[in-house]
């Protein structure tokens, strides 16, 4: 039973410009502005990385817990606009009839992470999921993947990650698994393929409609 280990944000749910939006927000509120552009090519990180890697250490150790306190009130005032990708349900059914081992591995917050499990009906179809609780550090570090490894109970081998961004494919890397991207998260496809992916699909319907040619068939 191979595992399928599975991107939440971005991948499952059309979330990714929100949380650009919700960031851009943040950094205004305590001061900082950047630029929409280059706070989207961050998305797909956690939290913990995404702020020094768009300031600097000094930022960080002085105002980040402000502005990640800012962007999870800011992403609260968005989230009801989240709607899932074409397909999301539909691969999670497939996946789990073929007999995988369907886990999510989401560097979301554990409250948003159920609000998308209810979007998703997502529960039954699931073998579990982690969030930015259950590891110390999250995307593009591969603890996330690991932890889905262990409740998959499979080796990485075993497993193939989906994903939308190019951090999904480095945490995937790191922990030795092999990734299919989709590009629903505004990442191209040169990029996922330079980042490690095996191949990259347009969206998550597109990749249903290919199942059987991946390495997840």
């Amino acid at each position: 039973m191979r595992a399928a280990i599975i991107d939440v944000d971005g991948t499952l749910v059309d979330t990714n410009y929100q949380h650009a939006i919700a960031w851009y927000r943040a950094f205004r509120d305590c001061g900082q502005v950047l630029q929409l552009w280059r706070i989207h090519r961050h998305i797909g990180m956690g939290g913990d990385q995404f702020v020094p890697a768009l300031t600097d250490e000094r930022f960080e150790r002085d105002r980040g817990e402000e502005v990640r306190k800012a962007e999870a009130r800011r992403y609260g005032e968005l989230i009801g606009e989240v709607e899932p990708m074409d397909g999301a349900r539909r691969l999670l059914e497939e996946l789990r009839l073929r007999g995988h081992a369907v886990v999510l591995a989401s560097s979301a917050k554990p409250e948003e992470l159920d609000h998308y499990l209810d979007l998703l009906d997502a529960r039954e179809l699931v073998h579990a999921w982690t969030s930015s609780a259950d590891v110390r550090a999250t995307k593009p570090e591969p603890d996330l993947v690991i932890a889905a490894l262990e409740r998959a109970g499979a080796g990485a081998q075993d497993a193939v990650m989906i994903g939308d961004s190019t951090w999904d494919v480095e945490a995937a890397k790191r922990a030795g698994v092999d990734t299919l991207g989709v590009m629903t998260g505004g990442f191209c496809e040169d990029e996922l393929i330079d980042a490690g992916a095996k191949s990259v699909f347009e969206s998550v319907a597109a990749l249903c409609r290919e199942l059987d040619a991946t390495t997840l068939a």
